[in-house]
C-alpha cells in the first residue's frame, strides 16, 4: 500500500511514519513543510524508508504531481499550538482550513482509495461532566480550535457531496519523545532538567485527558484499515488530569520541589476540560496499551536523554 503522509516530520506524524516503516510493508511518502514545529531529525530513525517531499498542502500544483499513486493520505499537517492562535489566527486558518480544502481536492482528482484527516477533541469546546460522543456539536472557543473545526467540516464535506472516502479522527492531548518543547509535557520536563521554573496558567484546574503518541497512532492505523467513509471517530486518552495533578507528576519524576512553578495568569478563553468517548472506536477493536504513569516515565527518559535534539529547538528563535 502507498500512503501520503502530511506532516509527517511533526511530532504525531513522524511517529506514524516511524512505525509505519518499522511494522509495516507500506509505501511511505511523507510531505512536510518543515515550519519550526517540522523537523527531519524526527525522521532520523528511518532514514531511507520513505520518500520525502518539502512542500505546503495549501500548493495545490505540487499536491497534483505527489498525491496520485497513492492509496491512503493521512493529513497531519496543520498548525496547533493554542497560545500561537491567539497571537495571530491567519497561519491556522490557511494550514487547517485553506490547506484542507486543497488536499481534499487533490485527494478527489487522483481518486485516493482512503483519507483521514487527524483533528482534535478541542474542536467541542469545553463540558463540565461526561464524555462527549461523535455526535456533538461544535463549539470552538480558540482560533485554532475553530480553524481545525473548519477543515473537518470541508473533510466530511468532500465525503457526502463527492463521496470521497474521507475519515475524521478526534483525539486527545498528546505526549511522547519528539515533541516540540513549546507544549506543556516536554515544556516542564527540559525546563526542569536546566534548572528553570515551569509556568502554571491560572489555578491550574484545567482538565486534559492525556494520550500516549503510539497509541493515538494504532488507533489512526486502524481508522486507516476499517473505518468507515463519512464517519468520525474519537482516541479517548488513559489519563483525565487537571494541569495542577500533571505538574505534580512532572515535578515528582524531575526530583524537583513546587518552588519550581511560577504561576501565570490564564490565557484567554481557556478551555476548563475535555474529555472523549471512544466506545465506536473500541468497537472496531482498539483499546490504548501505554498506562499513563509508565508513558510519562519513558517520555522523561527520553528527554533527560536526548538534550540534543531539544535544546538546539530552545534556544532557536521561532
Amino acid at each position: 500500500m502507498r500512503v501520503l503522509v502530511t506532516g509527517g516530520a511533526g511530532f504525531i506524524g513522524s511517529h506514524y511514519v516511524r512505525t509505519a516503516v518499522t511494522e509495516t510493508d507500506d509505501k511511505i511518502t511523507v510531505l512536510d513543510a518543515l515550519t519550526y514545529a517540522g523537523n527531519l531529525a524526527n525522521l532520523e530513525p528511518v532514514s531511507g524508508g520513505f520518500e520525502f517531499v518539502h512542500g505546503d498542502i495549501c500548493d495545490a500544483e505540487l499536491l497534483a504531481h505527489v498525491v496520485p499513486g497513492h492509496d491512503v493520505v493521512v493529513n497531519f499537517a496543520a498548525e496547533s499550538h493554542v497560545d500561537r492562535s491567539i497571537a495571530g489566527a491567519a497561519p491556522f486558518v490557511r494550514a487547517n482550513v485553506l490547506g484542507t480544502q486543497t488536499l481534499m481536492q487533490a485527494c478527489l482528482d487522483a481518486g485516493v482509495g482512503k483519507v483521514v484527516q487527524v483533528s482534535t477533541d478541542e474542536v467541542y469546546g469545553s463540558i463540565d461532566s461526561g464524555s462527549w460522543d461523535e455526535s456533538a456539536p461544535l463549539r470552538p472557543r480558540s482560533p485554532y480550535s475553530a480553524a481545525k473545526a473548519g477543515g473537518d467540516m470541508i473533510a466530511l464535506a468532500y465525503a457526502v457531496t463527492h463521496g470521497l472516502p474521507v475519515c475524521v479522527t478526534r483525539c486527545g492531548n498528546n505526549y511522547g519523545p519528539y515533541q516540540y518543547p513549546e507544549k506543556v509535557i516536554p515544556l516542564f520536563i527540559t525546563n526542569l532538567l536546566e534548572g528553570r521554573k515551569v509556568p502554571l496558567y491560572g489555578d491550574g484546574g484545567n482538565v486534559r485527558d492525556w494520550i500516549h503518541v503510539d497509541d493515538h497512532c494504532r488507533a489512526i492505523r486502524l481508522v486507516v484499515d476499517v473505518g468507515e467513509p463519512g464517519e468520525v471517530y474519537h482516541v479517548a486518552g488513559t489519563a483525565e488530569l487537571t494541569n495542577l495533578e500533571l505538574t505534580g507528576k512532572l515535578l515528582d519524576a524531575l526530583g524537583a520541589g513546587w518552588d519550581m512553578v511560577e504561576r501565570v495568569p490564564d490565557r484567554p478563553g481557556h478551555d476548563r476540560r475535555y474529555s472523549l468517548d471512544d466506545a465506536k472506536l473500541r468497537a472496531l477493536g482498539y483499546a490504548p496499551r501505554v498506562p499513563f504513569d509508565e508513558g510519562l516515565a519513558a517520555t522523561v527518559r527520553w528527554y533527560a536523554d536526548n538534550a540534543a535534539w531539544w535544546a538546539p529547538l530552545k534556544a532557536a528563535p521561532s
